[in-house]
This record gives C-alpha cells, structure tokens and sequence, in this order.
C-alpha cells in the first residue's frame, strides 16, 4: 500500500491532547462561556508572558488583528502602508479596508521577507506605517526597517501569523514595533479549532481602545462604533491546551527541517530555505524552490505527498490590484520565486518515515532524465 504524507496531520495533532481538549471544552460548556469568558480572558495573560509584552487583545482571527491595529493607529484614507509583496492577502487588504493605500515592496532573495532597501525607497510623504511580515516563520530584517521607522516617524506593525516563538537576534518577534498581529487559525503553530486571532502590545495608550473596538465600541457604554470581533470561549480553552506544548512542538518542527536540510542538499537544482544570520526558524512552512517546480509536485502528488503553494502570485499581480498596474519587473525577486517555490510536508508529529518517503521521492524525481 502506497504511503500518504499529509501536508499537514491535524487529527493526529488533536488526538495526542486527548483528554485534556476534552476537559477544556467541557469546562466552556458548564461555565455557558462561549463567546469571550474566563478562558479566553485566562489565554490572552498566558501568551503575553510567552510573547514577553504586557498586553494581548484576543479577536476573532488574525485578518481582524491586522484591522484593528490600523484603526488604532489612526490609519486615515489616503494614507500609505508599506508591505511586502509576498504574502497571504490578509497583510494587504486590510490596509484597504482601514482606509489606508498598499505600497507594495520586493522581496529578500534568500529569506522570501521584505526588503528593508526597498522599503527605503518607497517611502513618502503620505507614507503611515510599515508591516513587515515573518514570512514561513523567519523573522525579517527588522533592525533597518525599525531604524527607517523611527528616522520618519512611522509605526511599525509585525504580521506574525506563521511566526510564533521564531526571534531575531535574540528578541521574540512581537516584541519590536509598536504592535504586533498573530493568527490561530488551525493549521498554525499555534492553532485554534476554528479562527482565532490577537494583537500583542506594550503601548498601554492602545489597549482599551482596541479592546472596545474589537467589541461593538465597549460593552453598555458605546464610547465609540466598533466592529464584532471576539474570541470564542471554546478557542480560549484550545489555545490554553496547546500553549505549553508550543516551544517543544517548534523544536520538533526544526528537526524536520534539520532532517530535510542534510536529506536534499545538492539534489538537483533545488535551493533549500536559508535562515539569515542573527534569526531564528520556526518552520510553519519548509519551503524549497526549483525551476521544475510543477513537475515535481505532480510527481510528489503522484507518490502521495502533499505539497501547497505559498503562495501561487505576488500580491501585486492578482487581479485584485491590477489597478496599481505592476508589472514582475517591478518585483522581480517575488516575481521569479512565484513560479519556483514548493511547501512541502512538516508538522510536529511527523513521522521519521514519512520524512523519508518524501526525501526519496524528490530524490526519485531528480534521479529520473
């Protein structure tokens, strides 16, 4: 019988915290908590402490953290955000929904992150704010893009959606800008049963608005218009579960990785992910790149590997902003990755077989004329 690799095993994951899912979930049910309540007010103390910032403000995913932050800010229409050309939608288009313009920039040709130079020369008067994301959970380049920040008076929000725990140069991601935005959603390192999201702060002048914000303006005294956005209590229990278990399942993430790196280096054409000096890898996605990208992942499909492409476009050239009329010449690192990358299985409880199925089956790819 052919061996399956999941892309990613999360039944297997869930069955592994049994009872205690079980127990988290019943406390919910008994307490009638379901929407926000003591457990989600309990999860937003504990991943501060974990993130090392005073203040978490737990929402219903991670598209509304981003949302909220600009809002915050005091995004007005016209304004200018800067960001990565490479990226889930979400980093971008909530700049549009805050009111704000998306100012695209190019990529880092080894680390997939935004470009600190590019940034620099994107940069006008009209410019708000930089969002530099963490890109498959490697930090990027903050140190320059902090200092562009602070030389013209701009706020920095990190998208740490596929990040958690990963540190640049010894400092938590979260930690640096002036906010910082994560997803829960299932699938991530640290991932919820549903959506789920927060903001992390250490700008106490921030928090009670955003905190208001995300719950129809503040509960019997509307101060202000808000939106809907609240954790689920039974999200609450989850993340409270699978929170202690973050740090070793990001360890056992970089051993497959580790395993992957020795496995495959020199097949092929392939170029492995490369970790800048100074960051740290928490490898939600292993990511190669290879100019037979497609033959390869029907290959793989074919073997019964699961392979994702994160992500098939750059940003800019979904028809979503062909009203910015870019062309790949004006991003030409995300441009030539968007046809050679390939997400290929990890997951904490990743078997060493399955690891190897993998490995042999690029191997058989390469080895064939």
């Amino acid at each position: 019988m052919k061996m399956r690799v999941p892309f990613n095993d999360l039944k297997k994951h869930h069955e592994l915290l049994q009872p205690a899912l079980g127990e988290a979930l019943q406390r919910v049910i008994a307490q009638t908590a379901f929407i926000r309540g003591p457990e989600v007010d309990q999860f937003e103390k504990e991943f501060a402490a974990l993130v090392g910032v005073r203040h978490c403000i737990s929402c219903a995913n991670g598209t509304d953290a981003l949302y909220i932050g600009m809002r915050a800010l005091g995004l007005k229409p016209g304004d200018e955000v800067i960001t990565t050309a490479h990226s889930w939608i979400a980093t971008s288009e909530t700049i549009t929904q805050a009111g704000g313009r998306v100012v695209f920039c190019d990529t880092d040709a080894a680390t997939f992150t935004i470009d600190p130079a590019d940034i620099a020369r994107k940069i006008t008067p009209r410019t708000r704010g930089i969002i530099p994301v963490h890109l498959y959970g490697q930090p990027a380049d903050m140190d320059p893009i902090l200092e562009l920040a602070r030389k013209h008076g701009l706020w920095v929000i990190e998208d740490c959606a596929q990040a958690h725990l990963a540190e640049y140069k010894g400092r938590q991601v979260g930690t640096m800008g002036d906010m910082a935005t994560y997803s829960f959603y299932p699938g991530k390192n640290l991932g919820a049963m549903g959506d789920a999201g927060g903001i992390v702060t250490n700008r106490d002048d921030l928090v009670e608005w955003m905190t208001n914000f995300a719950r129809h303006g503040g509960k019997g005294n509307h101060h202000i218009e808000g939106i809907n956005s609240r954790m689920d209590g039974l999200q609450g229990a989850v993340l409270r579960v699978k929170l202690p278990h973050l740090r070793r399942w990001t360890e056992l993430r970089r051993q497959v990785a580790a395993n992957y790196d020795r496995a495959l280096l020199g097949v092929g054409d392939l170029e492995l992910p490369t970790v800048a000096a100074g960051r740290s890898h928490v490898y939600h996605l292993y990511v190669i790149r290879t100019a037979r990208r497609d033959a390869l992942r029907a290959h793989l499909t074919a073997a019964g590997v699961d392979t994702v492409l994160n992500y098939p476009k750059a940003l800019p050239f979904y028809p979503a902003y062909a009203y910015l009329g870019h062309q790949p010449a004006d991003f030409p690192r995300a441009a030539h990755h968007q046809d050679r990358i390939l997400s290929l299985p990890i997951f904490p409880e990743m078997a060493s077989e399955q690891q190897q199925h993998v490995v042999d089956s690029i191997r058989d790819f390469f080895a064939r004329p």
